[in-house]
């Protein structure tokens, strides 16, 4: 047997490549990738989100605290695929940049959508050299914008708006509306009740969606009955750290998202959240 190993050693290993080959292919051909799927990821005192559209293209949306972001991204992308389409930072808070630095490194990345505020910490330094660097392209985000992910699937900009020269950074927050035909996810990053006043006040900015990240890890600094009534969702998510130390989501939020009856989620209790949209209604995964 051993004699048969080391005649025939090229052929197997040939052999052996092959069947890897054809596995590998079998996978990515019978994936399912019908409608879009939006993982809230669980990566602690942070936000992170991925998102999958039906033709393959992705987006992540912010990248939590530290390398966590990594275990997370290797049980929704899978093991073959290595690119990244859109990177999107909603502010350079070290809870929101630092793991997109180590999916920087790591993958390729096609386009950086971010508020472009000169912002002045280690980690938005080493942010920007590295997309430097690979010379990646950089977007800066601004209101009305609309950022193609796929046919169908888009991301509506609600902010910032405007010249962010000299603000505060939760004052430069990218915020978006990701759309898919009849369904909607609002993505609202660390946004104050400020910049939700603002957004109400704007008639021609269509807020109502199907699911909620809730601004600031659930922060009574956010969440504005205003601004949920006009939102109007289905489901809330809510991504913090248990037993975190600023004592995220607040008792307020939560007592608010209950008295307008929203469903809501949290990482710190279930992990990461995957929905689901076929483009007429969501679903929990």
């Amino acid at each position: 047997m051993i004699d048969f190993l080391k005649k025939n050693f090229a052929y197997i290993f040939v052999g052996a490549l092959f069947l890897g080959a054809v596995f590998v292919w079998f996978i990515v051909f019978t994936e399912d990738r019908s409608g879009i799927e939006v993982s809230f990821l669980d990566v602690g005192q942070g936000d992170a989100v991925f998102v999958q559209a039906e033709n393959g293209n992705q987006a992540l949306i912010d990248g939590g605290p530290n390398k966590a972001i990594l275990q997370q991204l290797a049980r929704v992308i899978p093991f073959y695929d290595r690119s990244i389409d859109i990177l999107i930072l909603s502010h350079a808070h070290s809870d929101h940049i630092e793991g997109l630095i180590e999916v920087l490194k790591r993958y390729k990345v096609g386009m950086v959508v971010e508020p472009c505020l000169d912002y002045k910490s280690a980690e938005y330094r080493e942010f920007l050299n590295i997309i430097e660097s690979k010379k990646i392209l950089r977007v800066c985000g601004s209101g009305g914008q609309k950022i193609n992910l796929s046919e169908g699937v888009y991301f509506d900009v609600l902010l910032p708006v405007g010249n962010v020269e000299g603000r505060k950074v939760h004052d430069a927050m990218f915020v978006a509306k990701l759309n898919y035909r009849k369904t909607s996810f609002l993505f609202t990053g660390d946004m104050e009740k400020n910049q939700e006043k603002y957004l109400v006040s704007v008639s021609d900015k269509d807020l109502k969606s199907n699911v909620l990240k809730v601004g600031h890890h659930g922060s009574d600094t956010s969440s504005s009955e205003i601004f949920l009534g006009f939102a109007s969702p289905e489901y809330a998510i809510i991504s913090s750290e248990e037993g975190n130390k600023f004592g995220h989501p607040h008792k307020e939020t939560l007592e608010k998202l209950e008295n307008f009856e929203i469903n809501t989620l949290r990482t710190d209790k279930l992990g990461t959240i995957k929905i689901w949209s076929d483009g007429e209604q969501v679903f929990i995964k």
